[in-house]
Protein backbone atom coordinates (compact mmCIF):
# COMPACT_ATOMS: atom_id res chain seq x y z
CA UNK A 1 0.00 0.00 0.00
CA UNK A 2 2.68 2.69 0.84
CA UNK A 3 4.50 1.94 -2.55
CA UNK A 4 1.58 2.78 -4.13
CA UNK A 5 1.47 6.61 -2.59
CA UNK A 6 4.27 7.41 -4.32
CA UNK A 7 4.78 7.91 -8.26
CA UNK A 8 7.70 7.31 -10.03
CA UNK A 9 7.77 9.36 -13.00
CA UNK A 10 10.71 7.77 -14.96
CA UNK A 11 8.38 5.85 -16.91
CA UNK A 12 4.86 5.50 -18.36
CA UNK A 13 3.41 8.68 -20.22
CA UNK A 14 5.02 11.86 -19.24
CA UNK A 15 2.36 13.85 -19.61
CA UNK A 16 -0.54 11.82 -18.05
CA UNK A 17 2.17 11.61 -14.90
CA UNK A 18 2.27 15.67 -15.46
CA UNK A 19 -1.25 16.31 -15.36
CA UNK A 20 -1.92 13.57 -12.43
CA UNK A 21 0.77 15.06 -10.28
CA UNK A 22 -1.13 18.51 -11.29
CA UNK A 23 -4.54 18.47 -10.45
CA UNK A 24 -4.45 18.08 -6.68
CA UNK A 25 -1.98 20.88 -6.80
CA UNK A 26 -4.18 22.80 -8.94
CA UNK A 27 -7.14 22.29 -6.19
CA UNK A 28 -5.03 22.97 -3.34
CA UNK A 29 -3.55 26.10 -4.89
CA UNK A 30 -7.27 27.44 -5.93
CA UNK A 31 -8.58 26.14 -2.86
CA UNK A 32 -5.35 28.09 -0.55
CA UNK A 33 -6.44 31.66 -2.86
CA UNK A 34 -10.18 31.08 -2.20
CA UNK A 35 -9.60 30.45 1.74
CA UNK A 36 -7.30 33.76 1.73
CA UNK A 37 -10.28 35.44 0.59
CA UNK A 38 -12.53 34.00 2.93
CA UNK A 39 -9.45 34.67 5.59
CA UNK A 40 -10.43 39.00 4.87
CA UNK A 41 -14.04 38.72 4.49
CA UNK A 42 -13.95 37.22 8.03
CA UNK A 43 -11.89 39.97 9.33
CA UNK A 44 -12.95 42.93 7.83
CA UNK A 45 -16.63 41.99 8.70
CA UNK A 46 -16.06 41.07 12.48
CA UNK A 47 -13.29 43.30 13.27
CA UNK A 48 -13.49 46.27 11.42
CA UNK A 49 -12.27 48.36 7.90
CA UNK A 50 -9.61 49.27 9.50
CA UNK A 51 -8.62 45.93 10.83
CA UNK A 52 -8.73 44.65 7.26
CA UNK A 53 -6.94 47.23 6.22
CA UNK A 54 -3.77 46.46 8.97
CA UNK A 55 -3.94 42.57 7.36
CA UNK A 56 -3.33 43.75 3.58
CA UNK A 57 -0.79 45.95 5.20
CA UNK A 58 1.16 43.41 6.59
CA UNK A 59 0.71 41.05 3.68
CA UNK A 60 3.45 41.92 1.81
CA UNK A 61 5.92 42.45 4.56
CA UNK A 62 4.64 38.99 5.93
CA UNK A 63 5.36 37.53 2.40
CA UNK A 64 8.71 38.39 2.17
CA UNK A 65 9.51 36.57 5.07
CA UNK A 66 7.28 33.33 4.40
CA UNK A 67 7.99 33.53 1.24
CA UNK A 68 11.80 32.77 2.00
CA UNK A 69 10.96 29.94 4.08
CA UNK A 70 8.53 28.29 1.48
CA UNK A 71 10.95 28.34 -1.36
CA UNK A 72 13.91 27.36 1.30
CA UNK A 73 11.76 24.22 1.58
CA UNK A 74 10.97 23.86 -1.70
CA UNK A 75 14.27 23.92 -2.69
CA UNK A 76 15.62 21.55 -0.45
CA UNK A 77 13.63 18.50 -1.92
CA UNK A 78 15.16 18.49 -5.17
CA UNK A 79 17.65 16.10 -4.27
CA UNK A 80 14.90 14.06 -2.78
CA UNK A 81 13.24 13.70 -5.81
CA UNK A 82 16.60 13.18 -7.63
CA UNK A 83 17.47 10.51 -5.55
CA UNK A 84 13.83 8.57 -5.78
CA UNK A 85 14.41 9.14 -9.53
CA UNK A 86 17.50 7.89 -9.15
CA UNK A 87 15.90 4.57 -7.31
CA UNK A 88 18.17 5.37 -4.39
CA UNK A 89 16.30 4.94 -1.59
CA UNK A 90 19.52 5.39 1.11
CA UNK A 91 19.79 8.92 -0.97
CA UNK A 92 16.22 9.79 -0.23
CA UNK A 93 16.53 9.00 3.59
CA UNK A 94 19.67 10.86 3.72
CA UNK A 95 18.46 13.68 1.91
CA UNK A 96 15.09 14.22 3.79
CA UNK A 97 16.55 13.90 7.10
CA UNK A 98 19.56 17.08 5.90
CA UNK A 99 16.48 19.03 5.13
CA UNK A 100 15.10 18.54 8.57
CA UNK A 101 18.63 19.92 10.05
CA UNK A 102 18.33 22.83 7.76
CA UNK A 103 15.37 23.55 7.76
CA UNK A 104 15.61 23.80 11.92
CA UNK A 105 18.27 26.01 11.41
CA UNK A 106 16.85 28.35 9.20
CA UNK A 107 13.90 28.32 11.29
CA UNK A 108 15.76 29.47 14.14
CA UNK A 109 17.68 32.77 12.32
CA UNK A 110 14.13 33.90 10.26
CA UNK A 111 12.43 33.94 13.28
CA UNK A 112 15.03 35.72 15.20
CA UNK A 113 15.26 37.89 12.31
CA UNK A 114 11.85 38.78 11.79
CA UNK A 115 10.73 39.42 14.70
CA UNK A 116 13.02 42.52 15.31
CA UNK A 117 12.84 43.86 12.38
CA UNK A 118 9.22 43.76 12.18
CA UNK A 119 8.32 46.73 13.15
CA UNK A 120 10.60 48.33 11.23
CA UNK A 121 9.64 47.30 7.93
CA UNK A 122 5.80 48.42 8.91
CA UNK A 123 7.23 51.85 9.49
CA UNK A 124 9.54 51.90 6.48
CA UNK A 125 6.30 50.99 4.64
CA UNK A 126 4.79 54.15 5.62
CA UNK A 127 1.74 52.53 7.56
CA UNK A 128 -0.57 54.30 9.07
CA UNK A 129 -0.82 55.00 12.33
CA UNK A 130 -4.21 54.09 12.65
CA UNK A 131 -3.78 50.64 11.92
CA UNK A 132 0.19 49.72 12.37
CA UNK A 133 -0.66 48.92 15.84
CA UNK A 134 -2.73 46.27 14.43
CA UNK A 135 -0.67 45.32 11.94
CA UNK A 136 2.18 44.83 14.23
CA UNK A 137 0.11 42.61 16.81
CA UNK A 138 -0.78 40.26 13.40
CA UNK A 139 2.74 39.98 11.90
CA UNK A 140 4.84 39.28 15.11
CA UNK A 141 2.35 36.32 15.67
CA UNK A 142 3.07 34.77 12.09
CA UNK A 143 6.60 35.39 12.46
CA UNK A 144 6.85 33.74 15.98
CA UNK A 145 5.34 30.78 14.31
CA UNK A 146 7.45 30.56 11.19
CA UNK A 147 8.79 27.23 12.67
CA UNK A 148 5.46 25.77 12.32
CA UNK A 149 5.49 26.64 8.79
CA UNK A 150 8.69 25.26 7.41
CA UNK A 151 7.77 22.09 9.51
CA UNK A 152 4.35 21.71 7.62
CA UNK A 153 5.65 22.34 4.78
CA UNK A 154 9.00 20.83 4.63
CA UNK A 155 6.48 17.69 5.00
CA UNK A 156 4.40 18.33 2.33
CA UNK A 157 7.49 19.22 -0.26
CA UNK A 158 9.25 15.84 0.49
CA UNK A 159 5.88 14.22 -0.15
CA UNK A 160 5.50 15.38 -3.06
CA UNK A 161 9.18 14.92 -4.38
CA UNK A 162 8.12 11.21 -4.18
CA UNK A 163 5.72 11.91 -6.66
CA UNK A 164 2.63 11.87 -4.20
CA UNK A 165 0.91 15.07 -4.39
CA UNK A 166 -3.18 14.37 -3.31
CA UNK A 167 -1.33 13.78 0.20
CA UNK A 168 -0.47 17.41 0.51
CA UNK A 169 -4.31 18.37 -0.94
CA UNK A 170 -6.16 16.85 2.30
CA UNK A 171 -3.70 17.89 4.65
CA UNK A 172 -3.80 21.52 3.05
CA UNK A 173 -7.59 21.03 2.66
CA UNK A 174 -7.62 19.94 6.73
CA UNK A 175 -5.48 22.79 7.95
CA UNK A 176 -7.72 25.74 6.06
CA UNK A 177 -10.34 24.13 7.48
CA UNK A 178 -9.13 24.36 11.11
CA UNK A 179 -7.87 27.59 10.55
CA UNK A 180 -11.38 28.80 9.33
CA UNK A 181 -12.75 27.53 12.87
CA UNK A 182 -9.83 29.04 14.90
CA UNK A 183 -10.64 32.12 13.16
CA UNK A 184 -14.28 32.27 14.43
CA UNK A 185 -13.47 31.13 17.65
CA UNK A 186 -10.32 33.50 18.12
CA UNK A 187 -12.00 36.35 16.98
CA UNK A 188 -15.87 35.97 18.11
CA UNK A 189 -15.51 34.67 20.99
CA UNK A 190 -11.95 35.13 22.39
CA UNK A 191 -12.12 38.58 21.12
CA UNK A 192 -8.12 38.65 20.20
CA UNK A 193 -8.75 41.04 17.17
CA UNK A 194 -6.60 40.69 14.33
CA UNK A 195 -3.87 38.87 16.61
CA UNK A 196 -5.99 35.80 16.37
CA UNK A 197 -6.18 35.28 13.25
CA UNK A 198 -2.68 34.94 13.30
CA UNK A 199 -2.51 32.40 16.27
CA UNK A 200 -5.56 30.84 13.65
CA UNK A 201 -3.27 30.61 11.32
CA UNK A 202 0.23 29.04 12.78
CA UNK A 203 -1.68 26.66 14.90
CA UNK A 204 -3.80 25.18 11.90
CA UNK A 205 -0.83 24.49 10.50
CA UNK A 206 1.28 22.98 13.29
CA UNK A 207 -1.79 20.83 13.70
CA UNK A 208 -1.67 19.60 10.17
CA UNK A 209 2.06 18.93 10.45
CA UNK A 210 2.22 16.65 13.14
CA UNK A 211 -0.81 14.99 11.50
CA UNK A 212 0.99 14.70 8.28
CA UNK A 213 3.75 13.35 10.29
CA UNK A 214 2.42 10.31 11.74
CA UNK A 215 0.76 9.57 8.42
CA UNK A 216 4.26 9.97 6.64
CA UNK A 217 5.69 7.82 9.20
CA UNK A 218 3.07 4.92 8.63
CA UNK A 219 2.79 5.24 4.93
CA UNK A 220 5.91 6.09 3.47
CA UNK A 221 8.73 2.88 4.34
CA UNK A 222 11.07 5.54 2.13
CA UNK A 223 10.88 8.01 4.78
CA UNK A 224 11.42 5.74 7.98
CA UNK A 225 15.19 7.61 9.30
CA UNK A 226 17.44 5.86 11.37
CA UNK A 227 20.86 7.21 13.14
CA UNK A 228 22.48 6.83 9.93
CA UNK A 229 20.44 9.38 8.12
CA UNK A 230 21.15 11.79 10.19
CA UNK A 231 25.11 11.23 10.00
CA UNK A 232 26.21 15.36 9.07
CA UNK A 233 27.93 15.47 5.67
CA UNK A 234 29.16 19.09 5.45
CA UNK A 235 29.06 18.87 1.28
CA UNK A 236 25.68 17.20 1.07
CA UNK A 237 24.65 20.09 3.12
CA UNK A 238 26.06 22.71 0.94
CA UNK A 239 24.77 20.89 -2.21
CA UNK A 240 21.23 21.15 -0.24
CA UNK A 241 21.85 24.54 0.01
CA UNK A 242 22.66 25.44 -3.06
CA UNK A 243 19.25 25.02 -4.22
CA UNK A 244 17.27 25.71 -1.68
CA UNK A 245 18.80 28.99 -1.09
CA UNK A 246 18.28 30.92 -4.65
CA UNK A 247 14.42 29.29 -4.53
CA UNK A 248 13.93 30.87 -1.31
CA UNK A 249 15.35 34.78 -2.83
CA UNK A 250 13.53 33.78 -5.50
CA UNK A 251 10.41 34.18 -3.36
CA UNK A 252 11.25 36.95 -1.89
CA UNK A 253 12.40 39.21 -4.36
CA UNK A 254 9.15 38.77 -5.62
CA UNK A 255 7.69 40.21 -2.55
CA UNK A 256 10.26 43.23 -2.35
CA UNK A 257 8.40 43.64 -5.87
CA UNK A 258 5.12 43.90 -4.80
CA UNK A 259 5.96 46.01 -2.06
CA UNK A 260 7.91 48.48 -4.57
CA UNK A 261 4.59 48.39 -6.81
CA UNK A 262 2.39 48.94 -3.95
CA UNK A 263 4.08 51.95 -2.47
CA UNK A 264 3.97 53.31 -6.19
CA UNK A 265 0.31 52.51 -6.45
CA UNK A 266 -0.02 54.94 -3.01
CA UNK A 267 0.15 57.59 -4.87
CA UNK A 268 -2.80 57.25 -7.29
CA UNK A 269 -4.86 57.46 -4.47
CA UNK A 270 -7.51 54.66 -3.13
CA UNK A 271 -10.35 54.10 -6.52
CA UNK A 272 -7.10 53.20 -8.72
CA UNK A 273 -5.24 51.37 -5.26
CA UNK A 274 -8.66 49.23 -5.32
CA UNK A 275 -9.22 48.45 -9.11
CA UNK A 276 -5.34 47.34 -9.48
CA UNK A 277 -6.05 45.10 -6.08
CA UNK A 278 -9.21 43.83 -7.57
CA UNK A 279 -7.30 42.58 -10.53
CA UNK A 280 -4.32 41.17 -8.18
CA UNK A 281 -7.10 38.93 -6.66
CA UNK A 282 -7.98 38.03 -10.34
CA UNK A 283 -4.79 37.10 -11.36
CA UNK A 284 -3.60 35.15 -8.34
CA UNK A 285 -6.33 33.04 -9.20
CA UNK A 286 -6.19 32.31 -12.74
CA UNK A 287 -2.36 32.32 -12.30
CA UNK A 288 -2.64 29.17 -10.97
CA UNK A 289 -2.74 26.49 -13.53
CA UNK A 290 0.58 27.92 -14.59
CA UNK A 291 1.91 27.83 -10.68
CA UNK A 292 0.39 24.10 -10.70
CA UNK A 293 2.08 23.04 -13.91
CA UNK A 294 5.22 24.52 -12.55
CA UNK A 295 5.49 22.89 -9.66
CA UNK A 296 4.56 19.48 -11.46
CA UNK A 297 7.44 20.11 -14.01
CA UNK A 298 10.37 20.61 -10.78
CA UNK A 299 9.31 17.17 -9.72
CA UNK A 300 9.34 15.28 -13.24
CA UNK A 301 12.22 16.55 -14.08
CA UNK A 302 13.93 15.88 -10.94
CA UNK A 303 13.14 12.44 -10.96
CA UNK A 304 14.17 12.09 -14.33
CA UNK A 305 17.14 13.71 -13.82
CA UNK A 306 18.03 11.48 -11.69
CA UNK A 307 17.04 8.86 -13.74
CA UNK A 308 19.36 10.29 -16.36
CA UNK A 309 16.57 10.78 -18.75
CA UNK A 310 17.10 13.29 -21.25
CA UNK A 311 14.73 12.50 -23.82
CA UNK A 312 11.65 12.17 -21.35
CA UNK A 313 12.91 15.56 -19.95
CA UNK A 314 12.65 16.93 -23.30
CA UNK A 315 9.29 15.34 -23.89
CA UNK A 316 7.50 16.12 -20.80
CA UNK A 317 8.88 19.85 -21.27
CA UNK A 318 7.58 20.21 -24.90
CA UNK A 319 3.92 18.44 -24.06
CA UNK A 320 3.52 20.49 -20.68
CA UNK A 321 4.19 23.73 -22.50
CA UNK A 322 1.33 22.85 -25.11
CA UNK A 323 -0.99 21.94 -22.11
CA UNK A 324 -0.24 24.99 -19.85
CA UNK A 325 -0.63 27.89 -22.96
CA UNK A 326 -4.07 26.29 -23.46
CA UNK A 327 -4.96 26.51 -20.21
CA UNK A 328 -3.81 30.12 -20.18
CA UNK A 329 -6.06 30.70 -23.35
CA UNK A 330 -8.98 29.53 -22.00
CA UNK A 331 -8.46 31.61 -18.41
CA UNK A 332 -7.60 34.66 -20.31
CA UNK A 333 -10.17 34.26 -22.45
CA UNK A 334 -13.01 33.71 -19.90
CA UNK A 335 -11.45 36.53 -17.89
CA UNK A 336 -11.74 39.18 -20.41
CA UNK A 337 -15.11 38.53 -21.08
CA UNK A 338 -16.70 38.34 -17.35
CA UNK A 339 -13.83 40.51 -16.15
CA UNK A 340 -16.80 43.47 -15.01
CA UNK A 341 -18.79 40.71 -13.48
CA UNK A 342 -16.12 39.30 -11.79
CA UNK A 343 -14.39 42.56 -10.41
CA UNK A 344 -17.86 43.70 -9.11
CA UNK A 345 -17.56 41.12 -6.73
CA UNK A 346 -14.95 42.78 -4.65
CA UNK A 347 -17.17 45.98 -4.42
CA UNK A 348 -20.09 46.10 -2.30
CA UNK A 349 -23.31 46.38 -3.80
CA UNK A 350 -24.04 49.45 -1.93
CA UNK A 351 -21.20 51.92 -3.26
CA UNK A 352 -21.84 55.21 -5.40
CA UNK A 353 -23.01 53.54 -9.09
CA UNK A 354 -19.60 56.22 -10.64
CA UNK A 355 -17.23 55.06 -7.84
CA UNK A 356 -17.68 51.46 -8.77
CA UNK A 357 -17.64 52.00 -12.05
CA UNK A 358 -14.16 53.82 -12.30
CA UNK A 359 -12.87 50.85 -10.21
CA UNK A 360 -13.99 48.23 -12.23
CA UNK A 361 -12.34 50.08 -15.43
CA UNK A 362 -9.11 50.31 -13.64
CA UNK A 363 -9.01 46.36 -12.64
CA UNK A 364 -10.12 45.69 -16.64
CA UNK A 365 -7.22 48.40 -17.69
CA UNK A 366 -4.62 46.05 -16.04
CA UNK A 367 -6.12 42.99 -16.97
CA UNK A 368 -6.24 43.75 -20.27
CA UNK A 369 -2.38 44.89 -20.58
CA UNK A 370 -0.94 41.77 -18.24
CA UNK A 371 -3.49 39.28 -20.75
CA UNK A 372 -1.63 39.11 -23.36
CA UNK A 373 1.34 38.57 -20.90
CA UNK A 374 -0.19 35.75 -19.24
CA UNK A 375 1.46 33.56 -21.95
CA UNK A 376 4.88 34.26 -21.22
CA UNK A 377 4.46 33.48 -17.60
CA UNK A 378 3.52 30.73 -18.39
CA UNK A 379 6.51 29.45 -20.16
CA UNK A 380 8.47 31.25 -17.46
CA UNK A 381 6.69 28.67 -14.88
CA UNK A 382 7.88 25.86 -16.78
CA UNK A 383 10.95 26.46 -17.25
CA UNK A 384 11.62 27.96 -14.46
CA UNK A 385 10.92 24.73 -12.74
CA UNK A 386 12.75 22.38 -15.07
CA UNK A 387 16.02 24.15 -14.71
CA UNK A 388 15.73 23.78 -10.83
CA UNK A 389 14.98 20.22 -11.37
CA UNK A 390 17.64 19.88 -13.02
CA UNK A 391 19.04 21.40 -9.70
CA UNK A 392 20.40 24.99 -11.98
CA UNK A 393 19.80 27.30 -9.00
CA UNK A 394 21.75 30.05 -10.29
CA UNK A 395 19.84 30.59 -13.43
CA UNK A 396 16.74 30.63 -11.35
CA UNK A 397 18.37 33.27 -9.12
CA UNK A 398 19.38 34.97 -11.46
CA UNK A 399 15.89 35.12 -13.58
CA UNK A 400 14.25 36.52 -10.40
CA UNK A 401 16.90 39.43 -10.13
CA UNK A 402 16.14 40.17 -14.31
CA UNK A 403 12.39 39.59 -12.72
CA UNK A 404 12.65 42.24 -9.69
CA UNK A 405 15.17 44.95 -11.31
CA UNK A 406 12.70 45.45 -14.53
CA UNK A 407 9.95 45.31 -12.44
CA UNK A 408 11.42 48.14 -9.76
CA UNK A 409 12.69 50.61 -12.34
CA UNK A 410 9.86 50.08 -15.16
CA UNK A 411 7.27 50.72 -12.35
CA UNK A 412 9.30 53.64 -10.48
CA UNK A 413 9.95 54.63 -14.14
CA UNK A 414 6.79 54.45 -16.22
CA UNK A 415 4.97 55.89 -13.30
CA UNK A 416 6.89 58.93 -13.47
CA UNK A 417 7.64 59.99 -17.03
CA UNK A 418 4.01 58.45 -18.09
CA UNK A 419 2.55 60.86 -15.56
CA UNK A 420 4.00 63.63 -16.07
CA UNK A 421 3.75 63.62 -19.70
CA UNK A 422 0.46 62.56 -20.29
CA UNK A 423 -1.38 62.45 -16.50
CA UNK A 424 -1.97 59.93 -13.77
CA UNK A 425 -4.02 57.36 -15.89
CA UNK A 426 -1.27 56.75 -18.70
CA UNK A 427 1.43 56.23 -15.30
CA UNK A 428 -1.11 53.73 -14.07
CA UNK A 429 -1.09 51.90 -17.36
CA UNK A 430 2.73 52.31 -16.72
CA UNK A 431 2.68 50.75 -13.33
CA UNK A 432 0.23 47.72 -14.81
CA UNK A 433 2.92 47.41 -17.82
CA UNK A 434 5.98 47.30 -15.53
CA UNK A 435 5.11 43.42 -14.10
CA UNK A 436 4.52 42.00 -17.40
CA UNK A 437 7.38 43.13 -19.13
CA UNK A 438 9.46 41.93 -16.14
CA UNK A 439 7.79 38.60 -16.89
CA UNK A 440 8.67 39.12 -20.51
CA UNK A 441 12.34 39.95 -19.00
CA UNK A 442 12.90 36.61 -17.19
CA UNK A 443 10.84 34.25 -19.54
CA UNK A 444 13.76 35.17 -22.18
CA UNK A 445 16.35 34.15 -19.83
CA UNK A 446 14.79 31.22 -18.26
CA UNK A 447 13.85 29.55 -22.18
CA UNK A 448 16.60 30.52 -23.80
CA UNK A 449 18.81 28.88 -20.90
CA UNK A 450 16.89 25.71 -20.62
CA UNK A 451 17.53 24.96 -24.21
CA UNK A 452 21.08 25.62 -23.81
CA UNK A 453 21.13 23.37 -20.52
CA UNK A 454 18.96 20.15 -22.19
CA UNK A 455 21.38 19.91 -24.94
CA UNK A 456 24.25 19.45 -22.62
CA UNK A 457 22.47 16.85 -20.91
CA UNK A 458 23.83 13.74 -22.80
CA UNK A 459 26.98 14.60 -22.18
CA UNK A 460 26.53 15.05 -18.63
CA UNK A 461 24.79 11.87 -18.08
CA UNK A 462 27.37 10.32 -20.07
CA UNK A 463 30.05 11.11 -17.43
CA UNK A 464 27.85 10.29 -14.75
CA UNK A 465 27.38 7.12 -15.91
CA UNK A 466 30.95 6.31 -16.53
CA UNK A 467 31.76 7.66 -12.90
CA UNK A 468 29.21 5.04 -11.60
CA UNK A 469 30.16 2.53 -13.55
CA UNK A 470 34.08 2.79 -12.37
CA UNK A 471 32.52 3.56 -9.02
CA UNK A 472 31.20 -0.34 -9.13
CA UNK A 473 34.53 -1.39 -10.10
CA UNK A 474 36.02 0.36 -7.45
CA UNK A 475 33.64 -1.62 -4.69
CA UNK A 476 33.83 -4.37 -6.22
CA UNK A 477 37.62 -4.77 -5.35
Amino acid sequence: MARSLTNDMTSGSAIKHIIRFTIPLLIGNIFQVLYNMVDTVIVGRTISVEALAAVGAAGAITFLIVGFALGFTNGLSIIVAQRFGAGDPNGVRRSAAMGIYLSLAASVVLTVISTLSARSFLEMMNTPDNIIDDAYSYIIVIYSGITFQLFYNYISCVIRALGDSKTPLYFLLISCVINIILDLTFIINFKMGVAGAGFATIIAQALSGIMCLFYVAKKFPQLRLSKKDFKWDTKFALRHLSLAVPMAFQMSVTAIGVMVVQGVLNTFGSTVIAGYTAANKIEQLISQPQISFGLAMATFVGQNYGAMKEKRIREGVRKCVVVVLLFTLITVGAVLIFSNQIAGIFIDSGTDPTLKTNVIFYTRTYLKIAGVFYFFLSLLFVFRNSLQGMGYSGIVLCGSAVELIARIILSLLLAKVLTSLYGEFYGYLGVCAAGPIAWLSACTLFTVSYFVKIRKLPEIFRKQREFNELDAVAHLQ
